[in-house]
């Protein structure tokens, strides 16, 4: 049954997007923006860099509508989510059905702006989308299916510049990968006693008590193929000094973790710096590549 909903319904709808939560969909936009800078060699056309932007924005939005018609009956028995539109029933299963074909619909709109490869790069993507909040109840690491979908931004972006794909976008997809299980797994945290308990899985319960040391892998692998990377195509000192700080933000989050008895708040804190950490990243990279 529909709750009585005091609120306006744009704003919940606002919600269900979770646009008043920007962190989550600014670390998706990031490898897109990694990867259109580093292929147009820090000069993308600026249209384009548009149309990145805005297709991030509507692929995230309509992920976060299939996430929760997928989950809006587990949801209310997460502490994180139960407050979210759909497990609350404060808005109905076919409104946001629409949100999330609008939302679609929107982001194909902006494929069509893209040359033939990256157009059908972000079609091979939407099933992807699709599948992934299902990938939790049949699948031990659904943050690779996750990690999957975040590289097609890598794929999609680079090639919209070069239309190409290159020993330098694998690097860059391969980075986006790890660092992609990296901090969903540090987010999955947070869940993990509300997981164990509905029968949902996880990389944070996979892993159990070797979750920061996985963390920790997938964060070293990042900086591997981003070192990589960056000698592969000839980066100036600014993405160095930049990589630096990244290691030394990922090496403080690793050590972080092993803390006995962290309080949940701090693995959505450690979320949260990731956003700040790409984006120091994409600094070195536009800078590096001048």
């Amino acid at each position: 049954m529909l709750e009585t909903n005091q609120e306006p319904v744009w704003l919940t709808i606002f919600r269900l997007l979770r646009w008043h939560k920007p962190e989550g969909r600014l670390i998706l936009m990031i490898p897109a923006l990694w990867a259109v800078f580093l292929a147009a060699a820090g000069k993308p056309p600026l249209p384009l860099v548009g149309v990145i932007i805005l297709g991030t924005l509507a692929t995230s939005a309509a992920g976060c509508v299939v996430n929760d018609l997928w989950d809006r009956d587990i949801d209310p028995e997460v502490e994180r989510t139960r407050d979210r539109p759909l497990a609350a029933r404060t808005l109905s299963i076919k409104v946001g059905i629409a949100v999330g074909i609008i939302s679609l619909f929107c982001a194909a709109i902006l494929a069509y702006y893209l040359n033939p490869l990256s157009f059908w790069l972000s079609v091979a993507a939407v099933p992807v989308i699709l599948l992934y909040p299902g990938a939790k109840r049949v699948f031990p690491v659904p943050q690779l299916v996750l990690s999957i979908a975040w590289g097609f931004a890598v794929l999609i972006s680079w090639s919209a510049v070069t239309q190409n794909i290159s020993q330098a976008t694998w690097l860059l997809w391969g980075a986006t990968l790890l660092w992609t299980l990296g901090f969903d797994t540090v987010y999955a945290m947070s869940d993990r006693e509300d997981d164990r308990r509905i029968g949902v899985n996880s990389s944070a319960l996979f892993f159990g008590d070797y979750a920061p040391l996985a963390i920790g892998i997938f964060f070293l692998g990042t900086i591997i193929c981003l070192t990589w990377l960056g000698v592969a195509i000839h980066l100036h000192l600014a993405f160095w000094i930049t990589l630096g700080i990244a290691s030394v933000g990922w090496i403080w989050q690793v050590l972080r973790l092993r803390q006995p008895q962290l309080p949940n708040p701090a693995y959505g804190e450690m979320f949260r710096q990731n956003v700040w950490i790409g984006f120091i990243v994409l600094a070195g990279m536009i800078f590096g590549s001048l």
